[in-house]
């Protein structure tokens, strides 16, 4: 009879009730002993975990049913493997080299090697077929736990290149699992169903590559996304969000409005903004500069690089160095382009002793640093390597912190607004365990953050711990048409720069002070911005913001000559307009006037010509008819004033 001592026993603690059980016994059996029935896995503290899990430590298990939200984790992860499996069988197994296969926020993807054949969009129907043949075959998933060499073997004689580099990278004291169904088997964690038959809806909807470790320097493999969910109807409403999504995607729009590239040849993530792009770019960052002026903020411009020893000092190199492009060398010196602009502003600060009367000061550039982003997750405008911040430092002294904090959440705000969102979430995270700074820094900030809040009349969640080493942040999320949530503009205190640099002022007393300091960005960086700018408006910008507002289509020759006084008056009145004299017919004109947006169309001809008037058509209300131009251009100029 096997014996049972103390040391193999451990207590879980289930639904409120305590258990004495043998250690490393299954999660299923568990539940199988309590009576609960009809949980795909459970949550143990943070981790989720599936039914062949080993019970291993001591602690509280929450059963997971498909109504949990966490269960999807489970459905995702095993549907990764079953469109693992499923290529395997259609390009065979030796040809297929697999390599990581997670869950996301909405399904799953699985990066693959198909020797001989790229998988395009076209193969993904074909492949959710065999997904839907191996759900059907209900095949048992079994976890297994292998010793090193043992894993090393299994994966060698699969020629699975991908799952050996992993497997060498796994620490010694970490244990080794892999997860079984029919003749297919891989390299995971889990956590997993019991069966592939338990799978629920899911579809295939794109292929993208990516390198292998997101190193550009690694082999590229082939990444196919899918979406699941438990139920048909659930897939099918995310597949209508997905459909809105992909129409809205800032490439796309970015393309078609002719507003910016990315090219090879240049640099990944490298933007190279196209003439009506930086019209547009040209009108944002003016309306920036004026807004910021009328706060007092004071402009600055600072270099692209700096000496190493710039950003040793500023403990750039100590703690972000992994983002930083390498360094260059001049007359024997090390120099690197720029991350940040922070440590620029605090020697601007520092050019001369400052006193209590000039605080606070704030120091604002439309800044553009670089960042080394690895390929893999470069996107569009949204994540890149070259980027210009909409920067500010703010230094002040103590009793100015609550007001300086609601002034620049105000600003935040009302900026947002200007661009067309509504809806904001605030976010304020709290005093980390390792944490600088006095406890009289950290609550006077972060009572400062919370009361600018309330005082504004917003709810806010409370991210406890959630801040940074140096200072406590708002962060502000904005949503967009279609509900998505946004992560834009960042007010941030540190507590460490200051104390880097040596920052001072002289207070009342004639005595050296130290400052608080608070970076912003409001929002966030240019490129960014317009990325998700593009995709709430789906390309259709506000009048204020549109690089030409107003374009003339003269129906013939003979027109044009009205229609150049018509664009002559519009121009000095400062609208961006301009005349389609090309020899295309009327209606082509149009068509290409409202594939790029415009959102006022002027038609000239015969009619207009004898009238003096003009035949107006707006993107957003239809045909306006004809009205004198006097009238057109007063109802642009409060469209412009409201910034609707």
């Amino acid at each position: 009879m096997e014996t049972m001592t103390v040391k193999d026993n451990i207590k879980i603690v289930i639904e409120g009730k305590e258990y004495i059980l043998k250690k490393g016994i299954p999660l299923k059996e568990l539940f199988q002993k309590v009576g609960i029935k009809g949980a795909i896995g459970g949550k143990i503290g943070d981790k989720i975990v599936d039914l062949q899990t080993p019970l291993s430590e001591e602690g509280e298990v929450k059963p997971l049913f498909k109504r949990d939200p966490e269960s999807l984790e489970i459905l995702r992860h095993s549907l990764a493997h079953i469109l693992a499996q499923a290529l395997k069988e259609l390009y065979g197994a030796e040809r297929v080299h697999l390599g990581i296969g997670p869950p996301t926020e909405e399904g799953f993807y699985y990066d693959v090697e198909v020797e001989g054949h790229q998988i395009t969009e076209e193969d993904l129907k074909k492949i959710e077929e065999k997904m839907k043949e191996i759900i059907r075959r209900n095949y048992s998933i079994e976890r297994e736990t292998l010793e090193r060499s043992k894993a090393l073997d299994v994966f060698e004689k699969l020629k699975e290149k991908y799952k050996l580099d992993i497997i060498n990278r796994i620490p010694p004291e970490e244990e080794i699992t892999v997860y079984k169904q029919g003749e297919f088997i891989d390299l995971c964690k889990g956590p997993h169903l019991p069966s592939t038959g338990e799978a629920g809806a899911f579809k295939l909807i794109s292929v993208s590559g990516a390198y292998w470790q997101g190193r550009a320097d690694q082999p590229q493999l082939t990444r196919i996304y899918g979406l699941a969910f438990w139920t048909e109807k659930e897939l099918k409403q995310r597949l209508k969000f997905y459909e809105e999504a992909k129409k809205r995607d800032h490439r796309k729009i970015g393309k078609e409005l002719e507003f910016f590239i990315i090219e090879e040849s240049v640099g990944a993530g490298l933007i190279l903004w196209l003439p009506r792009g930086a019209v547009y770019r040209n009108v944002l960052e003016d309306y920036w500069r004026k807004e910021h002026f009328k706060r007092g903020y004071k402009l600055v411009y600072t270099p692209h690089v700096g000496k190493a020893r710039l950003w040793q000092k500023s403990g750039h190199l100590e703690y972000y160095k992994e983002n930083m492009f390498p360094p260059m060398k001049v007359e024997g010196e090390e120099y690197y382009v720029k991350p940040m602009n922070c440590p620029f502003h605090i020697t601007i600060y520092k050019s001369k002793t400052r006193s209590y009367k000039e605080l606070p000061l704030k120091l604002a550039e439309l800044g553009t640093v670089y960042r080394y982003e690895m390929s893999g997750v470069l996107h569009g405008l949204m994540r890149v390597r070259g980027f210009t911040q909409d920067d500010a430092h703010i230094i002040c002294a103590p009793d100015q912190v609550e007001g300086v904090i609601e002034e620049t959440l105000s600003f935040a705000l009302s900026m947002l607004k200007d661009f067309g969102f509504e809806e904001f979430k605030i976010y304020i995270s709290t005093k980390p365990e390792d944490a600088i700074g006095s406890e009289e820094q950290w609550k006077l900030s972060e009572d400062s953050l919370k009361k600018a809040v309330e005082k504004l009349n917003h709810d806010y969640e409370l991210d406890e711990g959630g801040g940074a080493f140096y200072g406590p942040k708002i962060d502000i999320k904005i949503k967009d048409a279609i509900g998505r949530l946004w992560q834009c503009s960042t007010i941030q205190f540190d507590f460490n720069l200051p104390e880097r640099f040596d920052m001072t002022y002289i207070g009342p007393d004639n005595k050296k002070h130290r400052p608080y300091m608070i970076h912003r960005a409001l929002l966030g960086s240019v490129e960014r911005f317009t990325g998700i700018l593009l995709e709430h408006h789906a390309g259709q910008l506000p009048l204020w913001l549109s690089p030409t507002q107003i374009r003339i289509v003269p129906i013939a020759d003979r027109h044009k000559d009205y229609g150049l006084k018509i664009l002559s008056k519009l121009i000095e009145e400062n609208f961006r307009a301009d005349m389609d004299e090309r020899d295309e017919r009327m209606n082509a004109k149009i068509r290409d006037a409202e594939l790029l947006k415009i959102p006022y169309i002027l038609v000239i001809g015969d009619k207009e010509v004898e009238t003096g008037r003009i035949s107006v058509r707006s993107k957003k209300k239809g045909n306006m008819g004809s009205m004198e131009l006097e009238e057109f251009m007063n109802l642009l100029k409060e469209e412009i004033r409201r910034k609707k």
